[in-house]
């Protein structure tokens, strides 16, 4: 008797994570209020009911979508922080700025484009996306700076990690909305110059 419950279970939470995944996706690409539930259900191969069953609103997916987009770059650093401890500032300015500028929208980073949403939804959602974000900025500034041998405080190595994620996310947002895929890149291009030197000796 037991093992058909324990598979319940297991595929309850597998169907969770591709209703939460599909979600991300939608959201990404169609923005909050272009997301209807039938384009989530459908994206993530679920019914309605069995959408319900896991999340109770609307609201409720899109702020799961937004904790496990910031969770997705917090984890995505961490991995490149120590991989690449050396040169991990660089690899990540470069695959954000090239890969996560080109790739298919919905499968974009969450801050540049999951937080104009944020911006308007309600206060429990902007609540759970402050949190995020400062486990983010402590991860990043925790990096900072890279070898370069500067002694920065912690808040000022905050105010580095603030403002690297910012540009970058930014520059990610006015690449991507360009016509022109020359400006783009060059967009990318000085976005990731501009990004190198945070956290430097010369840029405390």
């Amino acid at each position: 008797m037991g093992a058909p419950m324990r598979y319940s279970a297991e595929h309850k939470q597998e169907t969770r994570a591709r209703v939460i995944a599909a979600a991300g996706q939608v959201f990404r690409k169609e923005g909050y209020g272009g997301a209807g539930i039938d384009a989530l259900t459908k994206a993530a191969g679920v019914t309605n009911g069995a959408f319900y069953g896991h999340f109770k609103s609307k609201g409720e997916a899109f702020r799961t979508a937004v904790v496990e987009g910031l969770e997705e770059l917090r984890q995505g650093i961490a991995a490149l922080k120590e991989s690449q401890p050396k040169n991990w500032l660089k690899a990540f300015a470069s695959y954000y700025l090239g890969y996560k500028r080109t790739c298919d929208l919905g499968d974009s980073c969450a801050l540049p484009s999951l937080s104009p949403d944020v911006m308007r939804a309600d206060d429990e959602t902007r609540n759970i996306y402050t949190v995020e974000l400062k486990k983010l900025i402590a991860a990043v500034a925790t990096g900072l700076p890279e070898n370069k041998g500067a002694n920065l405080t912690k808040t000022a190595a905050e105010d580095q990690a603030i403002l690297l994620l910012a540009m970058l996310s930014g520059g990610v947002t006015i690449a991507r909305a360009v016509s022109d895929p020359a400006l783009s890149e060059r967009i990318a291009e000085v976005i990731e110059k501009a990004a190198l030197t945070i956290g430097s000796p010369s840029n405390p």
